[in-house]
């Protein structure tokens, strides 16, 4: 590097995970090889968000700034041969966003370090990033109690004459999850025509809205279920489990040019028939005796947004989004894994004995519906291999690479002192993503 070698930003414990509030601190270190007149040595600590049009792209259409500071640690004069070192410490601001990183936009927070020099001498520039992290307590979410059910009859004509009508009814058991979470779903089906259904199949949707002058919508299913088609006259009682895997919250408080949403969508092709029913993903779990204490960590959390109402249905194109509520869990039969995937297949069964009960939101009457398959990324083709790190994106964040039903990632951050509740993580890899939507 000409006259500066080894030219550096450290952080204090080599802790690059920070909290809003939090002080961060480090040192500037560069070898210099030869004797250079320097105009100034400053750091710069800022942190912002930038949203694009075009996938994987660094030219913003849109931007945001939550903080920017500089900082100057040397002035004008001529810095002699050997190891430089400039001690550094900015303060966080306590409103700024979670880090993200998705297709179309980013949160970015980074340190950045110039050696000014005379005209016609080479400036010398570094960075380092760290990430922040804001807790989403899912106990401080409006309305996250109460039954997650929704329902939707479709009447339809098939063989041009012929008329009749599907009933769907799904129930979770919960309005809000953490990673390694269980989702348990019960979904109803009443088959009253004398057609064959097609099979009915639950995902756990992801939707990230990136605002620009045309709005970009990212939507992908992380996790996919199926289960049996429904003979005529009949009507058939499903309950099914999902893992969730890490995945970035919901909330994204303090940015309003990036949206996190979540639902579980249960629908049927033949006849079209679709319901959504949404929920959060939080760091903090949901105290189910109703107070605010965390069952996952000791950290304090974070207050956060989106107030809900009643789940909503439909039966073409993707849903608005609107509410979340909570009910009891369902009991679920013997389960088939897709052995191709490289990933849980589905929760382990529940200690107490399968059967196939509705889960509170309707009687156990009718047959039980099998499941037929998994799959933990809907996107994947059957012989694509699952990395058990797919879905993360944080220094330090490790996943047991003998255990492939761990979905509890943890921070490793040396001496550092973090809380260790669902952590900061981002969304999958996007790079194969065939939306978006405009």
């Amino acid at each position: 590097m000409g006259k500066i070698q080894e030219f550096e930003i450290t952080f204090d414990k080599n802790k690059v995970v920070y909290s809003p509030g939090d002080s961060i601190s480090g040192t500037l270190k560069f070898k210099v090889t030869q004797s250079m007149p320097c105009k100034a040595i400053k750091l710069n600590c800022n942190g912002f968000c930038g949203v694009t049009t075009k996938a994987n792209d660094t030219d913003w259409a849109v931007e945001e700034q939550y903080f920017n500071s500089t900082v100057s640690v040397a002035e004008k004069g001529t810095l002699k041969p050997g190891d430089q070192s400039f001690p550094f410490k900015f303060l966080i601001p306590a409103v700024a966003p979670t880090s993200f990183e998705g297709t179309y936009g980013k949160i970015i927070y980074r340190v950045r370090a110039f050696v000014d020099t005379p005209r016609f001498t080479k400036d010398f520039k570094t960075e380092k990033p760290f990430y922040l992290l804001t807790l989403l307590n899912l106990n401080d979410v409006p309305e996250i109690r109460g039954p997650n059910v929704s329902a939707v009859t479709r009447e339809f004509t098939y063989l041009l004459v012929k008329s009749g009508s599907i009933v769907l009814q799904a129930e979770s058991d919960m309005k809000g999850y953490t990673p390694g979470q269980v989702i348990k779903l019960a979904v109803n089906i009443h088959n009253q025509s004398g057609k064959t259904t097609s099979m009915v199949v639950a995902s756990l949707m992801q939707k990230v809205s990136y605002e620009t002058k045309k709005p970009t919508h990212d939507l992908r299913a992380i996790a996919e279920v199926e289960g049996s088609p429904v003979k005529p006259g009949k009507e058939a009682e499903w309950t099914e489990q999902m893992i969730v895997p890490p995945l970035p919250q919901s909330s994204l408080v303090g940015c309003d040019l990036i949206k996190i949403e979540y639902y579980i969508k249960v629908s049927i092709k033949s006849p079209e028939v679709t319901l959504v029913l949404p929920i959060h993903i939080g760091n903090v779990s949901l105290d189910k005796k109703g107070t605010s204490k965390p069952t996952t960590t000791d950290s304090s959390s974070t207050p956060t947004s989106t107030p809900t109402s009643t789940p909503t249905s439909t039966t073409d194109g993707e849903p608005n989004l609107p509410p979340r509520t909570a009910p009891k869990p369902a009991p679920r039969p013997n389960l088939r894994n897709r052995a191709s995937l490289h990933v849980p297949a589905s929760a382990p069964p529940d200690d107490g004995g399968q059967g196939a009960t509705g889960g509170g939101g309707w009687p156990p009457y009718g047959e039980a519906l099998p499941a037929k398959s998994y799959s933990q990324m809907g996107h994947l083709s059957p012989h694509t291999p699952v990395s058990p790190n797919s879905f993360s994106y944080a220094p330090g964040l490790t996943f047991p690479q003998n255990n492939r039903h761990s979905c509890g990632p943890i921070f490793s951050e040396g001496n550092a002192s973090m809380p260790s509740p669902s952590p900061l993580i981002l969304p999958p890899d996007y790079q194969s993503s065939s939306y978006p939507n405009g």
